[in-house]
């Protein structure tokens, strides 16, 4: 049935599409025809992958919804890997037919400079300093992280990506430019305010959904209309609930994934800065706002796909769909940054942000060695010690009477004495 729903569609969708194409004259405008046809193939994929395309593990609103985004993914992809294969002359002004505004370098906004909280010098606004940092991009950081916390769901992992980014902030701020801000943006307004007022609103979210009692009822079995507003709006919560338990120190196999899976965030992060950068996106521009967008809704989906992968090895053999293709994107993305503009990237580090870099990464294996290794193995050796200390002292206490003479050696001669009575 779903097959042939999927062929009725698509044949309706082609014979929509041909219907238009026949009703009007065809421009002889070679870029405006090939747009068109471009949009129309994507959109028969879309329609294709929405009802064809594997479930995910999540059912709400309801299954066609990821599966949209999923197939949105690919198409995603599939751009991410023709600008690749571009000059960068031609995919910087490729963008243009996207939007005629695109393909014009933009200076980049320097956060730095003055950083007083509290400027004496300026008597009309001492204190414009903040007021300048308070910009669109505040709400975005709140409501991004309260989004992320609610993929990651947990408080841990959440607030080690915060204060890392910060930390690539300060070490990268001599390729970008907008990464150069005060120390009191990035630890108050960023970690604590922005971040961490996202991170404490998203963990209670999730308290709550732990806590939500998840009976399902269908629409037209509740008799009042106000019952049913509620059932559409619930409509839009998860169908159950799982509670992600990480636990990255329990072996070294969570705790690689963990690390990954933190590295993939930041890696995630980070291009969304260059790539603005060497594509000349500028930071309002709605293309960035869609990337997010996208990035919220496969984002949940390959947090689950790659729990459900850690924590039940067994059930669930192979990583997501999503997660594969979340993974990918990151990927290519950054080889389009490298490809684009390695001048930038290759920008030696300072060198004491070199020798905190290396302390940090020193510290993180030899914790690892010690976690994973060296502590197991001594845990091993005291349990082995302990349990010969024992079953000596319980043999010393079996082999041992009353006068000093040995129990075992006297147990045979009393039964040979028993057989000889009897």
């Amino acid at each position: 049935f779903r097959r042939a729903h999927t062929l009725t569609v698509l044949f309706i969708l082609t014979c929509a599409l041909g219907y238009v194409t026949l009703l009007e004259e065809t421009p002889q405008d070679t870029a405006y025809n090939t747009k068109r046809g471009i949009v129309a193939s994507i959109l028969v994929f879309l329609c294709f992958g929405v009802t064809q395309a594997k479930d995910g593990p999540f059912s709400r609103p309801h299954p066609a919804y990821w599966r949209f985004w999923l197939c949105v993914s690919v198409v995603y992809e599939l751009f991410l890997i023709f600008i690749l294969f571009q000059t960068v002359q031609d995919g910087r002004q490729f963008m243009k037919y996207i939007d005629p505004h695109l393909g014009v370098p933009l200076p980049e906004r320097d956060y730095g400079g003055n950083c007083l909280i509290y400027d004496p010098g300026n008597g009309t606004d001492p204190f414009h300093n903040i007021w300048d940092k308070l910009d669109g991009f505040v709400p975005a950081h709140f409501f991004g992280w309260y989004l992320k916390t609610l993929m990651i769901r947990d408080w841990w992992m959440c607030m080690i990506i915060s204060v890392m980014f910060e930390f690539l902030e300060y070490s990268l701020e001599h390729q970008l430019p907008n990464f150069s801000e005060c120390w009191w943006d990035h630890w108050i307004m960023d970690v604590i305010l922005c971040n961490g007022l996202g991170i404490y609103c998203g963990m209670k979210t999730l308290s709550w959904l732990s806590l939500k009692t998840y009976k399902w009822q269908g629409l037209w079995n509740i008799p009042t209309y106000k019952g049913k507003m509620k059932r559409i709006v619930f409509q839009f919560t998860p169908y159950s609930w799982v509670k992600f338990e990480w636990k990255p120190a329990s072996s070294l196999r969570r705790w690689l994934a963990v690390c990954g899976i933190i590295f993939v965030f930041l890696l995630a992060e980070l291009n969304t800065f260059y790539l603005k950068f060497v594509l000349w996106m500028p930071p309002e521009h709605y293309l960035v706002l869609l990337r997010l967008v996208f990035f919220v809704n496969v984002g949940g989906v390959a947090m689950r796909e790659i729990y459900d992968f850690m924590d039940d090895p067994k059930f669930h053999k192979k990583l997501g769909q999503q997660a594969w293709l979340v993974a990918a994107i990151t990927a290519t993305e950054f080889l389009i940054v490298v490809k684009y503009d390695p001048y930038t990237l290759t920008l030696s580090l300072p060198f004491y942000i070199t020798q905190c870099w290396i302390l940090g990464i020193i510290l993180v294996l030899t914790w690892t060695a010690w976690r994973f290794f060296i502590r197991d193995i001594t845990l091993r050796y005291k349990e082995i010690r302990r349990q010969k200390q024992e079953h000596r002292h319980e043999k010393d206490k079996c082999l041992s009477n009353g006068d000093g003479h040995s129990a075992l050696l006297e147990e045979p001669n009393g039964n040979k004495l028993r057989e000889r009575k009897l």
